[in-house]
């Protein structure tokens, strides 16, 4: 069985996500840690739990998803994953930054490439991948069949969409994404998104009004 418990990090309220199943093995997705504060209370949920970070998993790399991403590698040691159309959107996160007040060098670490068809494995649980871009370029989102539930990344929020005002963001691809991927999942299917509360498949085909 696998388990999410997520955490809203930074000024953003960015829902960073700790995946794990009974063997405590897990995935920590989207580290948006930022003051002190918030990072020691990651941490220790980790530690306390004794759960053991295979991977960090990013749906994008908007600087709100990523704030901690340093911290997390040089912390745990494990290769990041990324699909490669975000890297460009991750290189610039020291640029972005700027704009907001501070400073964010640049990544340092072991980078692997996802895509679309490719599969992760928490034990005998499978997460498949869905390339979902539109909000930015790479974004994918994570989907477990077994337990229901998808992890959506800023594509698909509760009665909202993605913000596509952003660098290489393109709202026609991401309503695409969202019907032809997303909406495909059974109605059931939890969503845990980038921001907000979890909702479901079903509610969002029946009442979110980007969908009509």
């Amino acid at each position: 069985m696998l388990h999410v418990k997520s955490f809203a990090f930074n000024p953003f309220s960015e829902n960073t996500y700790v995946l794990y199943n009974d063997e405590k093995e897990a995935f920590l997705i989207d580290p948006g840690n930022m003051p002190e504060a918030e990072t020691e209370t990651l941490h220790h949920f980790i530690t306390s739990n004794q759960l053991k970070i295979k991977n960090i998993l990013l749906t994008h790399a908007h600087i709100d998803h990523i704030i901690g991403l340093q911290w997390a590698y040089d912390t745990f040691d494990v290769p990041v994953l990324i699909h490669s159309d975000e890297m460009e959107i991750l290189e610039r996160a020291s640029f972005t930054t700027k704009n907001y007040g501070f400073f964010f060098p640049a990544f340092k670490g072991e980078i692997q490439h996802i895509e679309e068809g490719e599969q992760l494995k928490l034990g005998s649980e499978i997460i498949e991948i869905y390339d979902v871009p539109g909000h930015s370029p790479g974004s994918v989102a994570f989907y477990n069949q077994n337990n229901g539930f998808v992890i959506s990344g800023d594509a698909l929020f509760m009665m909202s969409i993605g913000r596509t005002d952003l660098h290489k963001g393109d709202y026609d691809q991401l309503i695409s994404s969202i019907k032809n991927k997303l909406l495909t999942l059974p109605e059931n299917t939890e969503v845990y998104s980038g921001h907000g509360e979890p909702t479901t498949i079903g509610f969002e085909k029946e009442h979110n009004p980007f969908l009509k």
